[in-house]
C-alpha cells in the first residue's frame, strides 16, 4: 500500500527502531506536507528540540532562519517547507557534543517522504551528514567548505550549507565570504523555491 503524508507521519512519530540505542528514548521530529516545496535536511534534534518536539527550535534554528531570510510562520508552515532530518531522534551526548546521527534513520524514511513531495523542490542540505548522503552522486567535494563555496554547482536542486551550530560562528569567521557571496544568494532560491 502506498503511503499518505498522514500515514506516513504516523508511521514515523511511532518508529523504534533506533530505541535501544537511544539514551532518552525515541522522539521522532519531523515535518512535510505534500505541497512542500523547500526541504530542510538538517542532522539530528538536539536535547532542547527532544524536549519540546518541535524542529529547529533552538539557537541553531534561530540562525538558520535568519541565514533563509525565511520568517517564523513560513518555516513552521509544513505546506512550504519539509523539516527532514537525517536522524528523526536526538542521538544523545558524545564526549565532543551531539552524537552523530542514527544511521538507520534516513534510508528507512527519506525516500518515502521525498516521493510523496510533488512540488518542483529545492533541497537545503544542512551539515556535511545530509551532504555526505545526497551529493555523493552529483560530484560531491572533498569538504564542507568546498560544497558551500561551490553552491552553484549543485543547483537547482540542492542548496549546501554549514550546520547552524554555535561552532558555525566560528567557522564564518575562517570563512568570511560566506556571508557576502553564499547568503544573497540563498535567500534569493529559498523566495523563489516557495513561489
Amino acid at each position: 500500500m502506498a503511503d499518505t503524508v498522514s500515514s506516513l507521519l504516523r508511521n514515523i512519530r511511532a518508529c523504534t527502531t533506533c530505541a535501544s540505542a537511544l539514551e532518552n528514548g525515541p522522539n521522532p521530529v519531523v515535518q512535510f506536507a505534500k505541497s512542500s516545496r523547500l526541504i530542510i535536511v538538517g542532522q539530528a534534534p538536539g536535547a532542547k528540540v527532544h524536549e519540546s518536539g518541535v524542529p529547529w527550535q533552538d539557537a541553531s534554528g534561530d540562525r538558520l532562519r535568519d541565514w533563509t531570510g525565511l520568517s517564523f510562520g513560513e518555516f513552521y508552515d509544513p505546506q512550504k517547507v519539509a523539516l527532514v532530518p537525517m536522524g528523526f531522534c536526538y542521538p544523545g551526548k558524545g564526549r565532543n557534543g551531539d552524537l552523530p546521527p542514527r544511521p538507520e534513520c534516513a534510508p528507512q524514511w527519506h525516500d518515502r517522504v521525498f516521493d510523496l513531495l510533488v512540488e518542483k523542490r529545492l533541497v537545503l542540505l544542512v551539515g556535511s551528514y545530509a551532504q555526505s548522503r545526497y551529493l555523493a552522486g552529483a560530484g560531491a567535494k572533498k569538504s564542507l567548505t568546498d560544497a558551500v563555496r561551490d553552491f552553484r554547482s549543485y543547483a537547482p536542486s540542492f542548496f549546501p550549507l554549514p550546520h547552524p551550530s554555535w561552532r558555525s560562528g566560528i567557522w564564518m569567521k575562517r570563512n568570511p565570504w560566506f556571508e557576502a557571496e553564499v547568503l544573497p544568494p540563498l535567500r534569493k532560491a529559498v523566495r523563489a523555491a516557495l513561489r
